[in-house]
């Protein structure tokens, strides 16, 4: 599976929530600022529309040497190129998409569970998203995961572990003690009208909560 990749501050992208006009605009100020991941989502569009609307933003990545990982669509990353998937428990068997991806690509999988994250890791999942975490303008139906309940997540894998759901510089440091690896940022990001300062900022202070993949996972 995956290993090396940096997981601090993960843009997700939402074009309803834009500032700025485009999206490569949003992607290229974050990425100026400094966001260590990109996730391109987007729930409504056909394939044709959402591979034009791609590959841009993979050009951009690859600029910047930072992994692109698309929502849900496996057939799309293929087709991308991009560096991998993420998968929540609606989408696609972890298993299955491992089994198209093959071993060098990212998976991640989002979890609100033990359960959850046991079989994820047990599918070949690189890292879990976990959450929503606190209270979310992008998934009015989300479900809500307690610091308690995260803290059982990370004893009981040995995934990096990113935590989403309204993260922003106030409840990024709550979720830190949790020895979580990176923070997944939606809002906080895109909806700004700097990206590229709030990247910044978002960037200082995950680096100061973020924790370093357990040794076991590192092969120290």
């Amino acid at each position: 599976m995956v290993h090396e990749v940096d997981y601090t501050l993960y843009l997700v992208t939402d074009r309803m929530l834009m500032g700025t006009q485009t999206l490569q605009r949003c992607i290229e100020q974050a990425l100026a600022g400094g966001v260590t991941l990109v996730q391109l989502r987007e729930k409504y569009l056909d394939t044709d529309s959402f591979i034009e609307l791609g590959k841009p933003v993979k050009y951009l990545c690859d600029a910047h040497n930072v992994p692109l990982v698309i929502n849900d669509r496996v057939d799309v990353a293929l087709e991308l190129g991009a560096d991998g998937v993420h998968l929540g428990q609606g989408d696609m068997d972890a298993a299955h998409a491992r089994a198209l991806l093959g071993p060098d690509r990212i998976l991640g999988v989002s979890a609100t569970n033990v359960g959850e994250a046991l079989k994820a890791e047990a599918d070949g999942a690189d890292y879990l998203g976990v959450g929503a975490m606190f209270t979310t303008l992008t998934k009015a139906d989300a479900s809500y995961v307690s610091l308690e309940t995260l803290a059982a997540i990370r004893d009981a894998v040995q995934l990096p572990i990113v935590t989403i759901g309204g993260m922003d510089e106030r409840t990024i440091p709550l979720c830190g003690p949790c020895k979580v690896q990176g923070f997944a940022v939606v809002s906080a990001l895109v909806g700004q009208p700097d990206v590229c300062l709030a990247a910044k900022r978002l960037k200082h202070c995950a680096m100061v909560h973020a924790q370093p993949v357990p040794s076991r996972l590192s092969g120290i």
